[in-house]
């Protein structure tokens, strides 16, 4: 074959394009594989405990057995797929239960809508029982206030305790972590020394071991200076308390529009932030009220699917595309609670009451479930949560996205397998490696939300250690596809 390159050109354009490939896979090397928590609950650090994310779990299952007894109830609460076809008679779900539950097969082929509202529902009531807290933060901004220096600290020192507790008892959520105050020029003073005495007490309890995915989360960051002050910091406390260095991450909260972007320049400030971060930052977290209230938007319409939100949650998703950095949704503010209350000794409610009580809740998780969905569709697939009857429809939608997709992604990514990577066609749907990579990542965020389980990732040919970075994972060709430019 004829060719009219010297080599001399070839080297020429290889040696700086190198060099570039190299900053760009520094830069951004792709989808992290692991475990990203799904929600987050926040909680002021007056009242943690040990226990909390247990509690909570209690809690949710409560709040499940008293408002959403059965698969239909809450399937027509939550807007769940198909839950228009289910019965709304109390006896004839309950029969139709009972008959799914008999033979969960024959219902999926004959009544499909009904065998999704209980398998969600079945799973849902696991999970709770299980895990139903992923990630939770000890709260010493918002739900924590301005209280005097003496109760700080000695909140700090209580809160350490009762995290050394939780590890030693293994009853710590998978993910924890604390969120100090922000470092204005009134506040930073403070937030610095209660991270500081509240990780001096707990590397003290734990003889310099701290909880797996701890993480430290920085809010209303506006400039790229707070982010780095907080490294400075975290240097100093790994550095006096003997730990690794760089092995206290970070996470950033974007709150204001000053976050976006770079008043001086009028660049996005988000990869300053980052590049500030130095190799800590986790994540990133969109507060949805602080921002739209920065927006000048009134209390009425300040609302997670507000679209000056999406407008700073897409620029998010640009900014961090392909750097590791997990993204997180804000919360939605309208609690699923009851209107009355029993007072012990009191009267019991009567019918109406229990009837509005039902209402009120009903509706607040009808909107959070479609809050929900609006940041799913976007790609958020983490989110705040607030108070524990949240979590039920917190797991009830994310089941409800990923799961009536299963079947179809199981069979295109079978096709896509077989071969070899290579263009295929299932149905009327062509896939090529950008498709191939939409179906790995719809496996590995289905699995990781346990809206899939073990079995249902091998039926599609793949396996558990693929979707989690466990033992071989480093050399499958499939992951290495969900990074491929």
């Amino acid at each position: 074959m004829r060719t009219s390159l010297p080599a001399s050109l070839i080297e020429h354009v290889s040696q700086p394009l190198a060099l570039a490939n190299a900053a760009f896979s520094q830069r951004y090397p792709g989808v992290i594989v692991g475990r990203q928590p799904v929600q987050t609950l926040y909680g002021g650090a007056q009242l943690f405990k040990a226990d909390t994310a247990q509690k909570m779990g209690g809690l949710s299952l409560k709040a499940l057995d008293t408002y959403a007894p059965n698969f239909a109830v809450l399937a027509q609460a939550a807007g769940l797929t198909g839950a228009q076809y289910l019965p709304t008679a109390w006896n004839e779900a309950e029969a139709l239960a009972e008959a799914i539950a008999a033979n969960p097969a024959q219902a999926k082929i004959y009544n499909r809508h009904a065998w999704l509202a209980w398998t969600i529902y079945e799973r849902v009531k696991e999970k709770l029982a299980r895990e139903a807290v992923e990630d939770f933060r000890i709260d010493f901004e918002d739900g924590y206030g301005n209280r005097p220096d003496a109760e700080e600290d000695a909140d700090a020192v209580r809160n350490a305790s009762e995290v050394a507790k939780g590890m030693s008892e293994g009853i710590l959520p998978p993910f924890i972590g604390i969120r100090i105050k922000p470092w204005t020029d009134q506040l930073h003073a403070r937030s610095m020394r209660t991270l500081d005495v509240f990780m001096s007490a707990l590397i003290d309890q734990t003889g310099g071991h701290l909880p797996k995915n701890f993480v430290v989360t920085l809010p209303k960051v506006t400039a790229p200076q707070q982010v780095a002050g907080l490294v400075q910091l975290l240097e100093r406390i790994e550095a006096e308390n003997g730990l690794a260095q760089g092995s206290i991450p970070l996470e950033i909260m974007v709150e204001t529009t000053q976050s976006m972007f770079n008043f001086e320049g009028g660049g996005v400030m988000l990869p300053a932030m980052l590049d500030a971060a130095a190799g800590r930052c986790r994540g990133a977290h969109f507060g949805t009220y602080d921002y739209t209230a920065s927006c000048s938007i009134v209390a009425k319409h300040q609302a997670m699917d507000h679209p000056a939100c999406d407008f700073s949650r897409h620029i998010m998703q640009v900014a961090y595309a392909s750097t590791g950095v997990m993204l997180s949704d804000g919360a939605t503010n309208i609690m699923p609670v009851p209107v009355h209350r029993e007072v012990a000794g009191g009267k019991p409610l009567n019918a109406i009451q229990i009837q509005e009580n039902t209402a009120a809740v009903h509706t607040a998780w009808r909107l959070h479930a479609d809050h929900i969905r609006h940041s799913l569709r976007h790609a958020y697939y983490q989110g705040w949560d607030l108070h524990p009857a949240q979590l039920i429809t917190r797991y009830a939608t994310l089941f409800d996205f990923f799961l009536p997709e299963l079947d179809a992604a199981t069979l295109r990514l079978k096709n896509f397998v077989a071969k070899a990577a290579q263009a295929t066609l299932s149905g009327d749907v062509f896939d090529d490696a950008a498709t191939g990579r939409g179906l790995l990542n719809y496996f590995r965020l289905a699995y990781n939300c346990s809206a899939i389980d073990d079995a249902e990732v091998e039926a599609a040919g793949l396996t558990v250690a693929e979707l989690t970075g466990g033992a071989g994972s480093d050399s499958s060709p499939w992951l290495q596809m969900l990074n491929k430019v």
